[in-house]
This record gives structure tokens, sequence and C-alpha cells, in this order.
């Protein structure tokens, strides 16, 4: 009733077979992944320290350059330049989205059990709901 198959698949996973292309493993795939997270993060805090300047974002974009160089083998992030432009509901905006930047991450460093990403993206959280609370409320 069916044609049988007469070629070797594609998707064939003989031993001792060569491919032609090259292979990742789950915990490359989530390093990539992780480190593209992270690297958009410290994007997002570099912009926040240039708006609100603080020892704590100082921090921050340090541990998590920290963080995407380890990921990256040892390259480093490229980091935006501190250059204020924009004014204060923008700064709302950026404490948005370094949560939700964040929030990714954390699901990716669990995933990838990576705990000193975890902790560093809890932290990360934290800071920015806590730096988004007087003004969600306010707004209110």
């Amino acid at each position: 009733m069916y044609e049988p198959i007469r070629t070797r698949s594609v998707h064939s996973t003989m031993a001792g077979g060569t491919s032609d292309f090259p292979h990742r493993s789950r915990e490359e795939e989530l390093d990539i992944q992780l480190a593209g997270h992270l690297a958009a993060l410290l994007t997002v805090t570099d912009e926040l320290r240039a708006l609100a300047p603080s020892p704590d974002l100082d921090t921050a974009a340090d541990r998590l350059a920290e963080q995407v160089a380890r990921l990256r083998g040892g390259r480093a992030a490229v980091r935006a330049p501190l250059t204020a432009a924009h004014p204060e509901p923008h700064l709302a905006a950026l404490h948005r989205r370094a949560h939700t930047l964040a929030s990714r991450a954390l699901v990716v460093a669990a995933s990838n059990a990576d705990t000193a990403v975890a902790i560093l993206t809890a932290e990360r959280m934290d800071a920015h709901a806590a730096a988004l609370e007087p003004r969600e409320l306010a707004s209110r």
C-alpha cells in the first residue's frame, strides 16, 4: 500500500555517521540564550545608569557584564555609552523593561541550573520592582 523508503533519512543518528552541520548541547544552547537575555538587561541597566546614576546600578552592571563574559567564553559584552537624553517617564518604562528581561533570564537560568545568574536576576527583579512601586502607586 505504501511505497518503501529508498534513501537514508536526513535525520539519521547512526553511530559513526558524519554530520554536515554542527550540533550544540542543550546546555550550550541555554548558555547562548541566557547570555543574550543578560546582555539585553545590561544594555537597559546602562541606560538607567545614564538617567539616574547610582552605586547599585553600577554594581549590577559590572556583575551582569561578568556573567555575560563567562557565558560567552570570555568575550566581553558590548556596553552602551552613558549619555542621558530622555525625560523622567522614560525611567519607569526602562525599569519595567529591565524587570521583564530579568524575569526571562531567571527562567533560563533556572532551567540551566545556573545558581549565580538566578540569584543575580532575582535581585535585579526585586530592585526594578522596588523602583517602580512609588511611581505605580502614585499614578493610581
